[in-house]
């Protein structure tokens, strides 16, 4: 045998692709309904096919149009679900050279230009075939322009001309489009399916891998023949004989799923120098540390749902070790546990991705994760609060009075102007010398009440004068130009000065501003706040409240809702009432 006789190589995605409609695994359905339509003569003047990678899309449109087109071993057969594969016609569309079955990647020919190729060309009849078929592989990359040209041609082809439409993006492909084709979704590829097919092709190449290696690939490839078969080829070649697990996760940069989970183990039980020396010792055998946490995060779903669904244990991509490890697990794990821990690996997942240093993010994310292992569970914490001792009152009937300051010498009508410092002390100030008759009373009269001199300072946007007043003003005595106060805690000892003179400048008018120790009203603050205080003070004595800062002294109290404000968020919050002509393939 020559050089040139020898068969070149052909990857096993290419060397097995599938040519009739039994050799396609996992389209049950796709292909019962194919079946019944050419049987009927049913078929459609257009196709589109859906799903994700490697499912068969482009394969299927093929079989679809060697079906149409087969002639049989004598030439005179028809339409079949079944075609020989041996005619001319079988022969040529396999191989891409069939000159009435156009196969065009509408991720490189967008544009209208391209489309109008096919619309002028399909007024002519087949040249050797019985249908001239149009494939358009990924025609969501078809610009809108293109699609608009393609409606009328699609809606009322003639009657020797097919479409076949291949895309992964269905969502973003026209309504109107849709309605003119007979959908299909083309299903991920279950599992025992794939370790079915991938097994027949290993036995036919002689490749003896183990079935540990095969269910690493099935779940690497999610579902996906060609990415199954792809990563088979490069297993086999990896390792040069029998192919085992620990070869084909050193392929994939994968951790040992039982070492994966003896480090879910340790950072549940809180251990975090063990954890962090497993994690190093996984790094240096070649795991990625982002397929650590992905392989947590895998972990944390599955047990999860082995609590809910018991019979999901039963994963053929599994092993029967982790599968009773995981049973343990999720009998053991409250569920409140398994979703922190979801959560925060999510979390770490990013972290990881952005981070300048991987393995780094990921010994924090390992800390951050052990770190929270031991801390009580909600139900635990209130057990322990109800068990404390609430904290002892004050004294005096629950806080006791502050004791009022000396009286001080007020400013009397008429009397000798006070001194020019004032404070809580209760030492008198006036602002505007002695206290006088204010000349100009229609002036004054614009100010008949405190809120109206409020007004005054919101309308002239002194907004740190306006917060004093409101916080630091217990109003004692008010007629226009003459304010009493008594002052809170909180207000500066300039407070009655800095009032006086602003208020003078603002009405033209002298305004008797005086500090008093006696009769002040609750501040605009007090007032305002007053409901919400209550609250706080309601809520600051109850038992449990009291528990928790005798636990935690630093501890504040930042909202309280109640059961109606609470109600009426969720009202808020509720998604809006979907239109009933919404239509779930339009592009949004």
């Amino acid at each position: 045998m020559t050089e040139s006789d020898t068969p070149k190589y052909q990857v096993l995605a290419r060397k097995y692709r599938p040519e009739t409609f039994a050799d396609l695994v996992g389209q049950d359905a796709m292909v019962r309904t194919l079946k019944n339509a050419f049987a009927a003569d049913r078929i459609a003047q257009a196709f589109i096919m859906t799903g994700i990678r490697g499912t068969g899309k482009t394969t299927t449109a093929r079989i679809i149009a060697k079906g149409m087109n087969c002639i049989g071993d004598d030439g005179t057969g028809g339409p079949t679900t079944e075609p020989c594969g041996k005619c001319e016609n079988c022969v040529a569309i396999m191989e891409g050279r069939h000159v009435d079955v156009m196969e065009m990647d509408a991720a490189s020919r967008t544009g209208v230009g391209d489309i109008r190729e096919i619309i002028e060309s399909v007024h002519y009849r087949a040249a050797s075939a019985r249908y001239k078929i149009y494939i358009i592989d990924e025609v969501h990359m078809l610009s809108t322009s293109a699609f608009n040209a393609l409606l009328k041609t699609l809606e009322e082809p003639p009657e020797h001309v097919k479409f076949i439409f291949a895309t992964t993006e269905i969502r973003k492909v026209p309504v109107t489009v849709l309605s003119r084709c007979q959908r299909f979704d083309l299903r991920r590829i279950e599992p025992e399916d794939q370790i079915g097919l991938l097994r027949k092709i290993a036995t036919s190449e002689g490749a003896e891998i183990t079935d540990d290696a095969l269910a690493l690939i099935t779940r690497a490839a999610e579902g996906s023949a060609r990415d199954a078969q792809s990563l088979l080829d490069q297993a086999i070649s990896h390792g040069a004989g029998e192919t085992t697990a620990d070869q084909v996760r050193a392929m994939l940069g994968l951790a040992d799923r039982g070492r994966v989970l003896d480090l879910f183990d340790m950072i549940l039980k809180g251990q975090a120098a063990d954890a962090l020396h497993e994690l190093s010792s996984q790094y240096s055998g070649g795991a990625d540390p982002m397929a650590i946490l992905r392989d947590l995060a895998e972990i944390a779903h599955w047990v999860s749902v082995i609590k809910i669904t018991p019979d999901a244990a039963e994963d053929p991509t599994v092993g029967p070790d982790e599968r009773t490890r995981g049973a343990q697990m999720a009998q053991d794990l409250p569920m409140r546990v398994l979703s922190r821990l979801w959560q925060m690996l999510l979390k770490s997942l990013e972290e990881v991705a952005i981070a300048p240093n991987a393995m780094m993010a990921a010994e924090m994310a390992i800390i951050r994760l052990t770190h929270v292992a031991d801390l009580p569970s909600p139900e635990e914490l209130v057990r322990k609060l109800d068990g404390a001792t609430p904290p002892a009152g004050p004294g005096g009937g629950g806080g006791g009075a502050r004791p009022a300051p000396s009286a001080p010498t007020t400013n009397a009508q008429g009397s000798a102007p006070a001194p020019t410092h004032s404070g809580p002390s209760g030492t008198t100030m006036s602002a505007g010398g002695p206290a006088l008759a204010i000349a100009n009373d229609e002036a004054l009269a614009l100010y008949p009440t405190f809120n109206h001199v409020v007004e005054l300072i919101r309308r002239h946007r002194d907004v740190k004068l306006l917060v004093e007043v409101e916080t630091g003003v217990r109003l004692a005595a008010y007629q226009p130009g003459r304010i009493e106060f008594v002052p809170s805690p909180s207000a500066t000892n300039d407070l009655a000065q800095r009032l006086g003179s602003r208020l003078q400048a603002w009405t033209g008018n002298r305004w008797a501003v005086t500090v008093v120790n006696k009769g002040g009203e609750d501040t605009i603050a007090e007032v305002r706040d007053a409901e919400a205080n209550a609250l706080r003070e309601k809520a600051k004595a109850h038992p449990i409240v009291q528990a928790i800062f005798s636990q935690f002294p630093n501890a504040k109290i930042t909202d309280i809702k109640s059961h109606q404000s609470m109600q009426a968020e969720a009202e808020l919050e509720a998604l809006p009432e979907v239109d009933e002509e919404w239509d779930p393939f339009e592009d949004s």
